[in-house]
């Protein structure tokens, strides 16, 4: 069944379709249902000897999600306190340079046909000054009385819980994904997407829907995004499952890594706006 997953959908594995010759290296793998070998015989050469598997996943996400934290944390560090004008422009033009460079990165990863490791790196490296940048900024405006702040690490912990509690119902409830329910989910994240960028458009010519901003219009829309972040988190939870069912060389754990560090990303900057907005509201 194909998957409707742009980060997926250019891995056969991933999509349960017939066996799939790779461009880099001219190999073929089996398809979903029919797992590869180690060291089979195959086009006068050996394929890949070592599968994909969840340890590999793991250990590629957390690659590539050190990669955000270390980046992060020295963008936070390293940058100036928001104090003036200036520090606010700087930190602001960071995170703007780590959005726009992840968002196209995002891109190629999703539609390359062969995923590039470097590449994902990248992204993870461009999503850290993003991320350290937005939670900089977060962390400052809406700090509580006396100073105090505990915002971003409240989101840390609540991803962390939402990661869990989503691989934790999807495992014991065996949730079962079903191409209607992929075709709805990915609608929804690509709408989602699509009107928030509709109201940064408006907000520059100052009318906005308030969708990104940290009104009661903006607490609802965070609430919508975290939803579909996990529903997105179950789809690629469903997705590193049929890859490794079908048997793909180890390499396809960075596409796996990749998708799994978006949707984490994506559920972590909900959260963190909502605990700001809730903040902001006391």
């Amino acid at each position: 069944m194909q998957s409707s997953n742009p980060v997926f959908n250019r891995s056969e594995g991933f999509n349960g379709r017939g066996q799939t010759t790779y461009a880099g290296n001219g190999m073929s793998y089996p398809a979903y249902g029919a797992p590869a070998e180690a060291g089979q015989w195959q086009g006068g050469g050996y394929s890949e000897t070592r599968p994909m598997t969840i340890d590999s996943v793991v250990q590629k996400t957390g690659i590539t999600l050190a990669v955000v934290v270390v980046v992060a944390a020295a963008t936070w560090v390293l940058t100036p306190p928001i104090d003036s004008i200036d520090a606010a422009r700087t930190l602001g033009s960071i995170a703007m340079l780590g959005a726009l460079g992840g968002f196209a990165l995002s891109l190629v990863n999703s539609f390359k046909r062969v995923v590039s490791p470097a590449l994902v790196i990248a992204y993870a490296a461009f999503e850290g000054l993003f991320v350290g940048g937005f939670s900089k900024a977060i962390e400052t405006q809406f700090s509580g009385p006396n100073g105090s702040g505990g915002l971003v690490i409240g989101a840390v912990v609540g991803t962390f819980g939402a990661v869990g509690g989503t691989l934790a119902a999807y495992k014991f409830f065996d949730i079962q994904v079903g191409s209607r329910f992929r075709k709805w989910a990915v609608a929804a994240m690509f709408g989602f997407v699509g009107v928030a960028l509709l109201d940064f458009v408006l907000g520059i010519f100052h009318a906005d829907l308030g969708l990104l901003g940290f009104g009661p219009a903006g607490l609802l829309f965070s609430i919508l995004g975290l939803g579909i972040g996990v529903i997105m988190l179950i789809l690629d939870f469903d997705f590193v499952e049929r890859g490794i069912a079908a048997g793909l060389p180890e390499r396809e754990s960075w596409r796996a890594a990749f998708g799994l560090t978006v949707t984490i990303i994506w559920i972590y900057i909900q959260l963190l706006k909502i605990l700001a907005i809730l903040r902001g509201q006391d």
